[in-house]
């Protein structure tokens, strides 16, 4: 095994940092804070970070592939221009909850944007239970919703072979896989992979590895496990110094490189003073494996 080695590369103190996501053209990472309403990317040639602010809380970015990004914006689903700091609604949902807002989405491999609703929370990880959805922006702007009854929709990605979607609805405390259909973005048949350990505490975002296995941030955990979802065995845990890991990705040249976003939403002084890099962004080198490059929308 190579030497695992974790820097914090922006000192951000994001509210919530979330959704991180690698702009190969740009050489940069992308990601959002959810409560500071920002979209942020993180130029790993400047290492500057740039921000757009946003009317409403913004929990995930993905690329476009016409170009620029789109985002989930409180129920909404929008275009963000990048140079022009322009945000346009695509669609909405959950209209009937004006206490809802989305949390993590993705793009599935045919270039469709999934993403899950949740309440407000009240407190970090406390909310009215089963209130959010499961969606999907399709490439002609038309949304489906696939279930409802979720606590905190978050991590989400897909099998190498495109056959397998992977979810994760936070309080359930579970991974979970659905069939998939990569023609029509059907989903069913949905079962268990992995259950947390107390010490893991929150699964929160998530990404798949070129062995297809999953990464997982472990919110209150302070921790990244990889899993092999065919097993239900956790197969490795990298810990950082921080408590509220959100999420993850892998970027770089390569791909070989993992990027983790954190929040400090939650903390007192004390706590901050223990953790002064809570919600920074982290790079984690020396893994020994490599991501799979994101989908753009394909709308």
């Amino acid at each position: 095994m190579s030497s695992i080695q974790v820097e914090c590369v922006a000192k951000e103190g994001y509210r919530i940092g979330e959704s991180p996501v690698w702009d190969e053209k740009e050489s940069a990472l992308l990601c959002v804070d959810i409560t500071g309403r920002k979209v942020c990317r993180w130029s790993s040639v400047t290492k500057q970070v740039q921000a757009i602010s946003v009317d409403a809380p913004v929990s995930s970015v993905a690329l476009r592939k016409s170009g620029d990004y789109v985002i989930t914006l409180g129920t909404r689903f929008a275009a963000l221009k990048w140079k022009e700091q322009l945000v346009t609604t695509i669609a909405q949902v959950d209209k009937d909850k004006p206490n809802n807002r989305f949390n993590d989405g993705k793009v599935d491999p045919a270039g469709r944007y999934f993403a899950g609703t949740m309440a407000e929370e009240i407190r970090p990880a406390v909310l009215e239970r089963h209130q959010g959805s499961l969606y999907t922006l399709f490439s002609d702007l038309s949304v489906v919703k696939h279930f409802d009854q979720v606590d905190i929709s978050n991590g989400l990605d897909w099998s190498l072979d495109h056959k397998t979607f992977f979810y994760i609805d936070s309080l359930s405390y579970s991974v979970d896989a659905f069939d998939y259909d990569l023609q029509t973005g059907k989903i069913g048949n949905r079962r268990s992979v992995y259950r947390l350990e107390k010490e893991e505490s929150i699964p929160d975002g998530m990404c798949i590895d070129t062995e297809g296995k999953l990464w997982v941030a472990c919110y209150d955990g302070g921790r990244v496990i990889r899993l092999d979802p065919e097993t239900g065995k956790r197969l490795q845990t990298v810990k950082l110094p921080v408590d509220k890991t959100t999420s993850c990705c892998f970027g770089g040249k390569d791909y070989s490189e993992m990027y983790v976003t954190s929040a400090s939403d939650g903390m007192d002084k004390e706590w901050l003073s223990r953790q002064p890099q809570a919600g920074g962004i982290f790079k984690i080198t020396g893994l020994g494996v490599k991501g799979v490059p994101p989908y753009p929308f394909a709308g």
